[in-house]
């Protein structure tokens, strides 16, 4: 089964930071749309932010100002920057691609905020 390829996952203090990579095992990643998810100990997943194929970028309002998604074409990845993190960014986080009916997820990278 095909999936994403998540890492830079870990623990950090809050106001800290980290980069989180998703790679796709194929060429040709960037025409698909790409999207970040979260979910926390308990909660619902939640959409965190999408970049379009063109680079355009959307974001939920908690992470706005903080969070920046981006994408290296050459090497079939995309990133989500994480700055001044707060307890409540403590989650797994999961990276998703689509491409017309064809979509597939990450398996996950644990983000945890803590002092």
């Amino acid at each position: 089964q095909v999936q994403l390829v998540e890492s830079g996952g870990g623990l950090v203090q809050p106001g800290g930071s980290l980069r989180l990579s998703c790679t796709a095992p194929w060429t040709n990643f960037s025409s698909y749309i790409v999207e970040w998810y979260r979910q926390a100990p308990g909660n619902q997943r939640e959409w965190v932010g999408t970049i379009s194929t063109a680079g355009g970028t959307t974001y939920y309002w908690s992470v706005k100002g903080r969070f920046t998604i981006s994408r290296d074409n050459a090497k079939n990845t995309v990133y989500l920057q994480m700055n001044t993190l707060r307890a409540e960014d403590t989650a797994v986080y999961y990276c998703y691609a689509f491409r017309g009916s064809f979509y597939v997820w990450g398996e996950g990278t644990r983000v945890t905020v803590s002092s």
